[in-house]
């Protein structure tokens, strides 16, 4: 297991860690969270051997291998399979090890070597590297290009991949989701969960968290807080301690109040002086509880477009792509204002093909896209950030947009965006990652768009900052279409979904539950023999479809009977709760003679509303299980 005892971190003049404690059991799959700037990478740092703890202890056992994502890649000739494989060094060990006995003409030493390959199944690591590649979206015939060939985003696919090839024994993964889309997360969860591993995982992808870890170590006030659930656990779980805290918190600032108010009274009278005396000690010795706080440091909105036209843009017939290639066909869309879409289709499917063409950062191949005149786009790209310039600080970024716009109310404005004193004031080159997407966004809720096209705006953005900007995008007046791998954003902001599949756009029928097991779906059929698949009959299909149904029915028996009485009994206390409610609105309700009606009538509502509420919780519990039922039932017959 891993230990951290009394660890202390400094880095600078700023205190990270300060005496924090924690122990990680072998196995534990646990999600560390905290704002940006606590020390989170710098505690994985820590746990790699790249820097040292300031005080304190780091105790991880000596026959553990530990893998990371690699940060950098250089653009290497070697192919992006081979590239993979290097992630097991065993494999890289005993392949050189064997090449050199077979240089000696050793046959002791070759025997010995292939042996060891056997032992740690080296002859099927080409199979599992090309699957984690397929898995992470890699075409098969890109597995032979070379390194150099890919993207920065796509070479850090290739780094997570080649961390994933690791024979780990503890797995550290810093925001492993930032360069992946919805499809390919999908897949890393499933992969994680079957990973023997101990794994510590920084994310700011809440979904992403409650899928892949179990347990959940918050960074916070320089201390490491453990909870013993995922993220959804840990938000009740700290919402709960909170409460206590700051219960206890008013419970001690009266206990200090009565001792500040004797010792005020008492210290000047000698017959008091002793006690007084001995609460004054008492009061130093106590050691003070801090008030609970939930504040959040980001608070902005869009505000009312000044023009909301309907439709903003129709697309007809549209052929999009670059060159003489053809990437989406025929192309139709009404984009009526208020409309809110998420954008669905796997990696390379052409998604951004098509947010670039709705903000006329591409042009049509062929067919016509009509935009009203007082259409306004807020476009964030997927490297939008490459836009800004290092050189200018956050105010005079804005500026560009609004020179006739006082300093002070551009500096309030980017208060929301918690860009605060000199931060709103400096060059923007020391920025990180989250600071400057902040700054993006900034800059187009500031120009009021009527259309938002947001291609994975949550990129560097940490869990506060996501919550903010989804509140900011409900109360959004204008249409939406949004491309995220952020599921929460997406269910949160979004009304229905596009697809584009095939290089065809259409209406996906379902939430992002529906389209999970539609991607399932799909894999499984690919992966399924062609002659296998044109041999399930139509009777074979029924046969399982009926079983499914029988093992459904079994299995969710008990919740079904007690999601059905629950439903008769809200739905007759709801009957209750209405005469109550009609008795009430009456004039002569209140009269004299009505008195002990009124007062039985008010007592039956409080008690019919305790009941409904407590039933209404009771059947969506049911229902959850229910449904996590359903959907193992489903897994297994997938």
């Amino acid at each position: 297991m891993i230990e951290l005892k009394n660890l202390t971190l400094q880095r600078g003049l700023k205190v990270l860690l300060d005496k924090a404690s924690t122990v990680i059991n072998p196995g534990w799959r646990v999600g560390l969270i905290g704002k940006n700037g606590t020390g989170k990478s710098s505690l994985f740092a820590l746990l790699k051997g790249g820097i040292s703890a300031d005080g304190g202890d780091v105790l991880i056992p000596k026959h553990w291998k530990l893998a990371a994502v690699a940060q950098e890649t250089p653009a290497l000739d070697v192919s992006a399979l081979d590239y993979v494989l290097q992630g097991d060094a065993d494999l890289q060990h005993f392949q050189t090890a064997l090449a050199q006995a077979e240089a000696q003409n050793d046959g002791m030493k070759q025997a010995e070597y292939h042996a060891k390959l056997e032992e740690i199944d080296a002859y099927t690591a080409p199979a599992r590297a090309a699957k984690l590649l397929s898995g992470l979206g890699f075409y098969q015939e890109e597995h032979a290009k070379p390194v150099k060939a890919f993207s920065g985003g796509w070479r850090m696919r290739l780094n997570l991949a080649q961390a994933l090839m690791c024979r780990a024994d503890l797995l550290l993964l810093d925001e492993p989701t930032n360069h992946l889309d919805l499809e390919t997360v999908l897949w890393l969860e499933n992969h994680l969960a079957g990973l023997p591993c101990t794994q510590i995982i920084i994310s700011h992808d809440r979904d992403f968290l409650n899928a892949a870890t179990t347990q959940t170590l918050e960074l916070s006030g320089q201390k490491l807080t453990q909870y013993s659930g995922n993220y959804d656990f840990y938000q009740t779980e700290r919402a709960r301690r909170l409460a206590q805290q700051q219960a206890a918190y008013t419970k001690q600032q009266n206990q200090i109040k009565h001792l500040q108010s004797f010792i005020d009274r008492f210290k000047a009278k000698a017959t008091k002086a002793t006690q007084a005396q001995s609460r004054i000690k008492e009061l130093a010795k106590l050691e003070r509880i801090a008030p609970a706080h939930l504040d959040s440091e980001f608070a902005f909105e869009f505000e009312q477009p000044a023009h909301l036209p309907n439709p903003l843009l129709k697309l007809d017939k549209a052929d999009l792509g670059y060159g003489k290639t053809v990437v989406l066909h025929d192309l139709s869309l009404s984009l009526e204002s208020g409309a809110r879409y998420g954008l669905l289709g796997v990696n390379g499917s052409g998604k951004s093909t098509f947010i670039k063409a709705l903000a006329g950062e591409l042009d049509l191949l062929s067919g016509q896209i009509v935009r009203s005149d007082k259409l306004n786009i807020g476009y964030f790209a997927q490297h939008q950030l490459d836009t800004l310039r290092d050189d200018q600080s956050p105010i005079r970024h804005i500026q560009q947009l609004s020179p006739e716009v006082r300093e002070q109310e551009i500096r309030n404005f980017l208060g929301g965006f918690n860009f605060v004193g000199d931060a709103a004031l400096q060059k923007i080159a020391p920025f990180s990652g989250g600071e400057k997407a902040r700054l993006a966004l900034a800059m187009i809720v500031w120009q009021k768009p009527n259309l938002l096209l947001l291609d994975e705006p949550t990129n560097h953005l940490d869990l506060d900052m996501r919550h903010a900007l989804t509140l900011a995008l409900q109360s959004f007046q204008g249409a939406l279409i949004v491309v995220s791998h952020d599921r929460s954003l997406l269910e949160a902001t979004t009304d229905s979904f596009l697809l584009i599949d095939k290089g065809r756009l259409k209406t996906f029928d379902g939430d992002l539950e529906d389209y999970r097991r539609y991607r399932l779906a799909q894999e499984n059929a690919a992966a399924a023999p062609a002659a296998s698949a044109q041999s399930q009959s139509r009777k074979d299909t029924k046969r399982i479809e009926a079983q499914i149904r029988q093992e459904k029915a079994k299995r969710g028996k008990s919740l079904q009977q007690n999601i059905d009485r629950a439903e008769k009994e809200i739905a007759r206390l709801s009957e209750v709760q209405t005469a109550c409610e009609a008795f009430l609105a009456q004039e002569d309700a209140y009269s004299d003679e009505n008195k002990a009606k009124l007062q039985e009538i008010l007592a039956r509502l409080t008690e019919t509303k305790v009941k409904l509420q407590q039933l209404e919780e009771n059947w969506l519990e049911w229902q959850e299980e229910l449904e996590q039922v359903f959907a193992r039932i489903d897994a297994e017959f997938a």
